[in-house]
């Protein structure tokens, strides 16, 4: 390439466009776009020779300037480079422009600069036929927004409250924010709705015929099709289990816990909770018995329902918890041993069937139940300690059912009474649970899976949901199948598939929406990974942790369905912010707030986050509104902590995008200090560090008595197979974790992606130690939504973190 002295930046450039060479820009005078600047700065990558260019002509003379927006950075896994998205801001083009910018060096502006001019007139533009390179020959620096930029800026925002800086001392805070969709007003409470109760009875009353839970059934030992009970036969059963919760002396306000994995027995006993204002409190299904005794204590259970291969550990507590524990019901049978235990120890239990009856002709008056009353207690799974228990009342759940309903109807993706959900994510999560309640709000149906993950697949293709919910890392094996099956399916499939796929997501990008960008290909290609979700999901929501942009934007590509992803947490009863359909821009975010809550961020000056920055505005994010929890159960000093002036403090850093959503950036809780002083959110560089595809998880640690890192890896098998196949090192899974040159390997890509996001010399790890066996639950090392449990994970690894810091030395 030849010099050019006042050469600034060079790029590859593809540009979407309509049809094969997309639309000429001559003649559309002025069209703008606006390029915003990350912080840090766009991070120079190496790029391949050959990117091709499509779409608008720039080096067309008659166009006055080109100006860019960021909407997005993707982090390539290819190491093609970061892409930025940009939207023509002329309103007459016929279809927006979008661009994928790759870049190879980009020196950042300064740090006043908020958008960026490329001339393509003044400034000469010239297209090198060798590379398809454009060299730009210098930028031009704006000081000042446009007004239609101010405008298009926080557009699914309105600003209710104007941002400060701090008062005695305390942090600044940011403008306080909610959904455009409430800019009139949170959605009003609905006539006879005061409580979770009011929920079912009034579905039963609206639906009674409608099919609500529904359960494969079993014969000769295989699973069948699934067998539903109508709203109507759902209730008379709940009114026979509140019958005999209450024959058993428990009263209004007292506590029930439930034990066990989804099935129609354990709504229909949460329901009876509902009923008789009893206060219902989950347990997870993966809980040990030392969680389980802990949460049976401290709230005071009386009476739990337990599935019938849990009854084991249930028992395991005794006999600690029987000092409120006097009921046990099984969602199944009971043996005569199991029987003897309990009332050696003064308990009575019941089978299922058993239980049913217990209550007789006996009528128990339904208790008056007000919207500020405790609906259920939810243990968090506690990631630094013992579970703290979520109070949450019954103007939570319907407020959050009400907000979403209207963001449902917003966005034209409102729930009907034909509506199928696939029960699997734990109903002792808040996630599932709101969800659930959302669809009985509707009359719709709810089908549960047989609690066997290696079936879900299958029971999935027998129910065909309509809506289907997920965590992270099942989208993550969805995603991994899928690219195992196209990397076996030979050079034919394969190049179909990604011709396809580079199809459709073009259009998207462009701004079309996900049914209209490849009507033909989802046909002919993605209508099998449609069938394989059973042929009918139309929405897929991920939620409880973050998704990975790559696998969240592969999904809405080949899904054929809208696939958002969703934040909120326990004491925010879940959903408090969502991505909307066909916003590609969205990608990688958490969307703008539902239109039930009021958002603002708090400036975290040791962590280097300012709330009140115009051009990036970061803080932990707070909330407010009718959606949160009502206190930390017998806790009121942890209560106060987090929840001050009516806001609650999430502990999460959020930056606010350009179009109003969120990005969840880092955990505030999560920061310690090295030896020499320097500040590490350590959860930050877990998801920098994570974006090697070498890895599959990563545990980073360190103290105020030691000046570098360490880290605990679980390296992805295939991909060390791999490297070791190439580089001619032999031996299992197993004996490659223990392989200097495998570690030596891994620590290069680490230093790599380090280097490539500017990491700061003491956020580099110094030494690893790689795990074969992936971090899990049953060694209390991940909580159910699979968080890392911190303290768990430096017991289990002292003695390797110990022999790290040994040897680093």
């Amino acid at each position: 390439m030849m010099e050019l002295d006042n050469v600034l930046s060079v790029m590859h450039i593809v540009l979407d466009g309509n049809g094969d060479d997309g639309p000429s820009v001559a003649g559309q005078e002025g069209i703008e776009m606006v390029l915003q600047w990350q912080p840090d700065g766009l991070n120079p990558v190496a790029c391949g020779p050959r990117v091709g260019l499509f779409g608008p002509k720039l080096h067309d003379k008659r166009v006055s300037s080109l100006r860019v927006r960021l909407l997005r950075t993707i982090h390539n896994r290819a190491g093609l480079g970061s892409a930025f998205y940009a939207r023509s801001s002329n309103p007459t083009a016929r279809h927006p422009l979008s661009s994928y910018l790759f870049l190879r060096s980009l020196p950042p502006p300064s740090r006043s600069c908020r958008s960026l001019r490329l001339s393509t007139s003044i400034l000469p533009l010239l297209l090198r036929s060798t590379q398809d390179a454009l060299v730009l020959d210098g930028w031009e620096e704006e000081e000042e927004e446009e007004e239609e930029e101010a405008a298009e800026e926080m557009k699914y925002l309105v600003e209710v409250e104007k941002g400060r800086e701090g008062v005695d001392g305390g942090p600044s805070v940011g403008p306080v924010y909610r959904s455009v969709f409430a800019e009139d007003g949170f959605p009003p409470p609905i006539p006879g709705l005061d409580s979770c109760w009011d929920v079912f009875r009034m579905a039963v009353e609206k639906y009674p015929n409608n099919r609500m839970l529904g359960q494969r059934e079993i014969v000769d030992g295989k699973a069948g099709k699934y067998v539903w009970k109508s709203y109507k036969e759902v209730h008379e059963i709940v009114m026979k289990v509140g019958a005999s919760i209450r024959s058993c002396g428990v009263e209004q306000g007292r506590r029930c816990g439930i034990y066990g994995a989804n099935c129609p027995e354990w709504m229909i006993s949460m329901q009876a909770c509902n009923a008789h204002g009893i206060y219902c409190v989950p347990l997870y299904d993966t809980l040990g018995a030392g969680a389980v005794e802990f949460i049976l204590c401290h709230a005071e259970i009386q009476i739990a329902f337990v599935e019938e291969k849990k009854i084991g550990e249930m028992l395991k507590t005794f006999p600690n918890s029987t000092k409120f524990l006097k009921t046990i019901v099984s969602f199944g049978k009971v043996n005569t041993e199991q029987r003897e235990v309990a009332e050696k120890h003064g308990l009575a239990f019941y089978s299922w069937d058993d239980f049913l009856q217990l209550g007789g002709s006996q009528q128990f008056d339904l208790p008056v139940k007000e919207k500020a009353d405790i609906c259920t207690i939810m243990y968090t799974s506690g990631t630094t300690g013992d579970p703290k228990g979520v109070m949450i009342s019954n103007r939570s759940i319907l407020s959050l059912i009400a907000g979403v309903n209207r963001l449902l109807h917003c966005v034209n993706e409102q729930l009907h009474e034909y509506d199928v959900y696939m029960s699997y994510l734990p109903l002792a999560h808040i996630f599932d649970r709101v969800i659930e309640e959302l669809f009985i709000f509707n009359g719709a149906s709810i089908g549960f899976w047989r609690g066997d993950v290696k079936l879900l697949v299958e029971d999935i293709g027998e129910l065909k949901p309509t809506i289907f919910c997920a965590v992270p890392r099942v989208l993550e094996r969805i995603y991994t199948g899928l690219q195992d099956k196209i990397s076996s399916g030979g050079l034919l499939k394969h190049t179909l598939f990604n011709v396809a796929y580079k199809y459709k997501q073009f259009n998207m990008l462009r701004g079309s929406k996900h049914e209209d960008a490849g009507f033909i290909v989802d046909k002919v290609v993605f209508n099998k990974v449609k069938e394989g979700l059973g042929g009918n999901v139309r929405l897929i929501l991920s939620g409880a942790a973050p998704l990975a942009t790559h696998v969240e934007e592969f999904l809405r590509v080949v899904s054929c369905a809208h696939v958002l992803q969703g934040y909120g947490l326990t004491e925010t009863c879940a959903g408090t912010f969502v991505s909307l359909p066909n916003e590609m821009s969205m990608l990688g975010t958490v969307g703008p707030p539902v239109p039930n809550v009021d958002v603002r961020l708090e400036s975290v000056p040791e962590m280097g986050y300012d709330a009140l920055s115009e051009s990036f505005p970061r803080g932990e994010i707070c909330i407010r509104g009718d959606t949160l929890f009502s206190g930390y159960y017998k806790r009121e000093d942890l209560t106060k902590e987090v929840l001050t002036g009516g806001w609650f403090h999430t502990g999460d850093v959020g930056e606010w995008q350009p179009d109003g959503s969120m990005k969840i950036i880092d955990r505030k809780k999560n920061i310690f200090k090295l030896s020499q002083g320097e500040y590490v959110a350590v959860e930050n560089l877990e998801n920098i560090y994570g974006l090697v595809p070498a890895i599959d998880s990563i545990w980073i640690y360190g103290n105020s008595f030691e000046s570098f890192l360490v880290a605990v890896i679980n390296p992805n098998k295939q991909a060390l197979e791999c490297w070791a196949e190439a580089n001619g090192v032999s031996g299992d899974f197993a004996a490659l974790c223990e392989n200097p040159k495998a570690k030596e390997f891994i620590l290069g890509e680490l230093s790599k992606i380090g280097k490539e996001k500017k990491l700061k010399g003491f956020e580099f790890i110094k030494a690893i130690h790689l795990e074969p066996v992936p971090f899990d639950m049953d060694r209390d090392l991940l909580t159910p939504t699979y968080k890392k449990k911190r303290p768990q994970l430096l017991k289990y690894y002292q003695n390797v973190i110990d022999n790290l810091y040994k040897s680093a030395k």
